[in-house]
């Protein structure tokens, strides 16, 4: 399993790549690490969000959810997408 500093190397290179008017599935992250197969990607899919939400508070990206900014990176559900924060 890619431990954390992995994981945000990763999530950043992805979002970078996209630049700030295009997202990043979180699964992209995972799959970057794990390979196609849901066994190995599928794994790493909670670790990719504990990232997602630290990277967030630091202000290093944003997450999304229907297109919008997560209110609370720590309480949200559902299908997200991660972006590069504005400005």
């Amino acid at each position: 399993m890619a431990d954390e500093a992995v994981i945000e190397e990763t999530m950043l290179r992805l979002v970078n790549e996209r630049g700030s008017a295009k997202t990043c599935c979180p699964s992209e992250v995972a799959r970057a690490l794990g390979g196609p197969h849901p066994d190995g990607w599928g794994p790493l899919m909670q670790p990719v969000r504990r990232v997602a939400v630290r990277l967030t508070k630091e202000g290093r990206v944003q997450i999304l959810r229907k297109g919008k900014p997560v209110a609370d990176p720590d309480d949200f559900r559902g299908i997200y997408r991660l972006s590069l924060p504005p400005g």
